[in-house]
């Protein structure tokens, strides 16, 4: 207990100091299982191994995990001992060090609950007989206890807070309201949690594998100059292939002048095709040389932007001699398997963000932020004094949006990081609400200097609006993807649905050759889409007939040149992006890139799609009548601009997340995580006085709320070609279902992170449609299914009925 009090305490040290708490983050470290002392604990884990009572009558709990309570007990006794002198300032550090402490194993707890229930005090005053105080705190080591009461009675604490609350307090200027203040409060007992957490889990790491050890790298980092030099080195030697190159490297040379920027906000706006990979690492890796960040985080919203992007980045910082002793550079985590629920499998696939260059989906920064339990929120203190890159980030989603704002304007203000937004249509995220959460985007936010010159200068297609009335049916659209195959080469066409997707595909299929024509969505594994999608670059390389028929999933990130592009009608966005993959190196003679209406399409399962269609059939409409206001440009800023405009005033009642208004009371989740102005008038009108704590955020609530898509799904292994079946076997071999973990758990790590690229994610319904059919299986005692092989189509990945003859199943 000793040791490991002490190495907690450490770690959080060092964490908590980048928010200037580095007092409370020993305190908390030093402090956080002191009920472990109790007899109750110890004769629990005696039981628990098999030497204790086995008349579990007469033990307090019943050996199972959490049965009994070893967290109150720190939190009741810093409570007690730095509230009794009555100092406002140590009151309101013994609540963030209470709720933290109280916290450490479930998640963050609601300090006021959404029915106006003063959640925090109640844990508070628990029973001496069932936290056990009293006797763990006599039973401590000597040695820990007196470093306890040196720190909660040192002047460097009280110092540290005093700052803390002035920095909550002032930091966004006289103009922003309560509500601003208060987020930003929630947003920085978060990231204290995350320090406890992490130093706590890493702690315990160490003691059961202290090999593991060696692999840790801990932060911060101070390799940026080598890094440096290899990027540059990588960029001089570039050779000029396309004419595109030469405006690449401009862009480039621009985001490489503008690394000596102060931190905060900035947006690059570079047309799809500039190289902002490249151009914003450069901007990255200089800026954290220059003021001295821990770390480069990538942030994008699909994995196979993470894989295609990080193996870019890889080729560039981890050639020649190892640095840092060997350790990895970058690193990816983008683990989708089993989200929801951790279990011995998911906890294999938990990482620490411990590298410099961290590549991770959007989906996993908001859990840290937002989410759940502990294992998300681990990560948020790898977040401060970090330079934080998001490409395409105009797929945050809309509900996320002022949550989102609030979020980096923290890290900005209060952790001392800077923030980059990649796209080529930058969404106005500084221009929604102010009093809901506006972000603060720096002075001179844009990188690019002359961004708009820069547009017209990477004008590569020409835009045909050919929405008709009545509507393009199957056999027109039919016609028109195999036409422009015929006159131009290749297509590709980029529809809204699964359904549309694979009834084009079956048209097409029966007018062109087998090796001309290729279907790709979400219903492939990755592995399945990216074997496509290189069938398809060596097609294109080799100018050779291709047809290719996609959902969505081919707008943002993937590097492929088609003559023609036919973009089912939908947001403006999303037409951007899919003419970025149209003549994208700058061909001789532009692309061509038709917008058509189909019949019959339903979108009412995907109402961004329907909204983002609305508003830029308004835009379309428009620029008929008149192209000159948009300066002839269909795609350009000046449009982009007004569909935002148009898109985010028509959204704006959803951009605070929403929740139930028959649990919430017409709360938000922006609501819960500020000021909860319902819970605290529930609270006045019960009790005639204000709410006692200054933290009132009901974070348990709004984590087991909160999801950053819209439907929660569930990860399916599938069995895609001899690779895929093989891994089945194997994951079965390790995981033979009696609930003792896998059989080799070094060798389970491995196949768990083969198995991310053999793997879909099914909405509940899909899959309770699989298993009435008997078409997954449950991996062992995880969360995980595995798919039968006859529901693995070739061409379309997975099906929810057979695909071919009866086979024996490979398991």
């Amino acid at each position: 207990m000793e040791q490991h009090l002490r190495g907690t305490g450490i770690l959080t040290r060092r964490f908590a100091r980048k928010i200037g708490l580095a007092s409370m983050g020993k305190l908390m470290g030093l402090l956080h299982d002191l009920g472990k002392y109790s007899w109750a604990f110890q004769h629990y884990l005696a039981s628990a191994v098999g030497s204790g009572d086995p008349d579990e009558d007469k033990v307090p709990g019943s050996g199972h995990r959490g049965s009994v309570d070893h967290s109150t007990a720190g939190a009741q006794w810093v409570w007690w001992t730095l509230t009794a002198a009555g100092d406002p300032v140590l009151g309101f550090a013994a609540q963030c060090l209470a709720l933290c402490v109280a916290s450490h194993h479930s998640g963050l707890i609601d300090c006021l609950s959404p029915e106006g229930t003063d959640q925090l005090s109640l844990r508070l005053s628990k029973d001496d007989s069932d936290t056990h105080g009293v006797e763990a705190w006599s039973a401590a080591d000597v040695k820990i206890r007196t470093r306890i009461e040196r720190l909660a009675g040192s002047p460097a604490l009280k110092a540290e807070v005093e700052q803390f609350i002035e920095n909550i307090c002032t930091v966004g200027g006289r103009g922003e309201g309560e509500r601003a203040r208060r987020m930003r409060l929630g947003l920085a007992v978060r990231l204290l949690f995350s320090c406890l957490v992490a130093g706590d889990r890493i702690d315990t790491a160490h003691f059961c594998d202290p090999a593991g050890v060696r692999w840790r790298q801990g932060g911060p980092y101070r390799h940026w100059p080598q890094l440096i030099d290899r990027l540059e080195q990588h960029l001089a030697a570039f050779p000029s292939r396309h004419p595109i190159d030469g405006l690449r490297r401009s862009i480039s040379d621009a985001c490489r002048e503008a690394a000596s920027r102060p931190t905060g906000a900035y947006t690059l706006s570079v047309p799809t095709g500039g190289g902002k990979t490249l151009a914003s690492l450069r901007f990255a890796l200089h800026h954290a040389a220059l003021h001295r960040h821990d770390r480069i985080i990538y942030v994008t919203p699909f994995i196979s932007i993470i894989e295609q992007n990080a193996e870019v980045v890889r080729e560039v910082l981890e050639s020649g001699e190892p640095i840092g002793g060997g350790r990895r550079i970058v690193l990816e985590h983008h683990s989708n398997l089993g989200a929801e629920r951790q279990t011995y499998a998911d906890k294999l696939l938990c990482d620490d963000w411990d590298a410099p260059v961290v590549f991770t989906t959007l989906v996993q920064f908001l859990d840290v932020l937002f989410g759940a339990g502990t294992r998300g929120v681990r990560r948020m203190h790898q977040m401060a004094n970090a330079v934080l890159v998001f490409d395409e980030i105009q797929t945050l989603p809309i509900r996320c949006v002022h949550v989102f704002n609030h979020a980096i304007n923290f890290l900005i203000q209060m952790t001392h990081s800077t923030v980059v937004l990649c796209t080529a249509t930058q969404p106005l995220l500084h221009q929604v609400d102010a009093r809901k959460g506006a972000l603060a985007l720096a002075p001179r936010a844009e990188l690019m200097p002359d961004a708009d010159d820069l547009f017209q200068a990477l004008q590569r297609v020409k835009v045909r609006d050919r929405r008709k009335s009545p509507a393009w049916n199957a056999d027109e659209l039919t016609a028109l993807a195999v036409e422009s195959v015929d006159t131009r080469g290749d297509c590709l066409v980029v529809v809204n649905t699964k359904r549309w997707a694979r009834d084009l595909y079956q048209r097409a299929a029966a007018q062109l050759a087998s090796d001309e024509i290729f279907h790709l969505s979400t219903d492939m594994c990755p592995a399945h889409r990216r074997a496509v999608l290189e069938a398809v670059k060596v097609r294109l390389a080799a100018h050779q007939r291709v047809l290719c028929i996609s959902t969505q999933l081919i707008e943002a990130g993937v590097d492929v040149s088609f003559r023609t592009v036919v973009r089912f009608l939908a947001g403006l966005d999303s037409i951007a992006q899919a003419a970025g993959r149209c003549n994208r190196h700058g061909g001789p003679s532009p692309g061509l890139v038709y917008i058509v209406n189909p019949v019959d399409e339903n979108l009412s399962m995907l109402p961004d799609i329907a909204v983002g269609r609305d508003q830029a059939q308004a835009i379309l409409d428009r620029f008929r009548r008149d192209p000159g206001q948009y300066d002839d440009d269909l795609l350009g800023r000046q449009a982009m601009h007004d569909y935002y405009r148009h898109y985010f005033f028509q959204r704006q009642s959803d951009m605070d997340y929403p929740l139930p208004c028959t649990r919430f009371y017409g709360a938000t989740l922006l609501d819960l995580l500020a000021d909860q102005p319902s819970a605290c008038k529930t609270y006045r009108r019960q009790h005639a006085g204000q709410p006692p704590h200054e933290i009132r955020q009901a974070f348990q609530s709004a984590a087991r709320e909160f999801r950053a898509i819209d439907a929660q799904t569930e990860s399916v292994i599938v069995p895609y070609g001899d690779a895929g079946r093989r891994l089945v076997l194997d994951l079965f071999a390790q995981f033979d279902g009696h609930g003792a973990g896998p059989r080799d758990p070094a060798a389970a790590i491995v196949l768990m992170r083969q198995a991310q690229q053999y793997t879909v994610n099914l909405y509940p319904q899909v899959l309770r449609k699989l298993q009435a059919q008997r078409a997954v299986t449950l991996l062992g005692d995880s969360s995980l299914y595995c798919l039968d092989a006859q529901f693995y189509d070739a061409n379309f990945g997975l099906a929810v009925e057979t695909v071919g003859p009866q086979e024996v199943q490979i398991w």
